[in-house]
């Protein structure tokens, strides 16, 4: 069963992993120095004494692309999950807000929110999650008010040495695979699968990079810096932070 598995896990990611790594291409494309500068502090570019364009530019890029890559992998790992449960337990896609995954397990319902790492929220973000917990099982016990329903709160990754939050359960790395597996070593066989023709994407994902910075620097030097090369860090900041009118009464 074991072997069974790891070849249908095998087999789901060299069918979908290409739709990550295009992910990272395309939301490289979509980025745009001026709108990212808006978002970061310019005063810390210059208490890291940043002389260049180019240091400017390349730390605003990789910042951006290290965010969205968390965010893209997680909903990749999600998707993983979900393939993996299903095979497995016959589990499912939950319509449910805020739950990834429903599946039945020795008379237990369990409704699962799917994250990527165990440091992914803070205090109002995990007090959503039980809120949406508490809507779904309200809405599961109208057809079946016996039935005996499980919360979880499964990271893809880390670890959580106190699961029992009360309400729900927190299970990470090890566990969270095994929970939905049966298979305790499931998330070590799922390693050299992600492998599948890594380096091939990563060296077209490097090119485009190469690109937008090369793109980026270009812009930067033409809005951002004097005939003599030097940064104007004035423009730079008051692009960044300057009012068009008071609003201060």
């Amino acid at each position: 069963m074991e072997n069974q598995l790891i070849t249908q896990v095998t087999k789901y990611v060299e069918a979908n992993i290409g739709n990550f790594h295009q992910s990272r291409i395309n939301k490289l494309n979509e980025l745009q120095l001026k709108k990212v500068l808006k978002k970061k502090n310019p005063y810390l570019f210059k208490a890291k004494y940043f002389l260049t364009a180019a240091d400017i530019v390349k730390s605003l890029t990789d910042a951006f692309i290290s965010s969205a890559e968390e965010t893209m992998f997680g909903d990749w790992l999600e998707g993983l999950a979900i393939f993996v449960n299903h095979n497995v337990y016959g589990g499912w896609k939950s319509s449910a807000k805020g739950v990834d995954l429903e599946f039945d397990l020795d008379n237990i319902r369990y409704i699962v929110s799917i994250k990527s790492g165990p440091n992914w929220g803070n205090s109002s973000q995990i007090t959503k999650m039980r809120e949406d917990f508490k809507s779904a099982t309200k809405t599961l016990r109208t057809s079946n008010s016996k039935l005996n329903i499980r919360a979880i709160n499964g990271c893809c990754y880390g670890i959580d040495n106190n699961p029992d939050k009360g309400d729900y359960f927190k299970y990470c790395g090890q566990e969270f695979w095994y929970l939905i597996s049966g298979n305790k070593n499931l998330y070590l066989d799922i390693i050299e699968p992600l492998a599948t023709k890594a380096k091939e994407r990563n060296e077209e994902f490097q090119q485009s990079y190469a690109q937008m910075l090369n793109k980026f620097t270009k812009e930067f030097i033409a809005e951002f810096c004097f005939e003599d090369g030097n940064i104007d860090w004035k423009k730079l900041v008051q692009y960044n932070s300057g009012c068009k009118s008071f609003n201060l009464q």
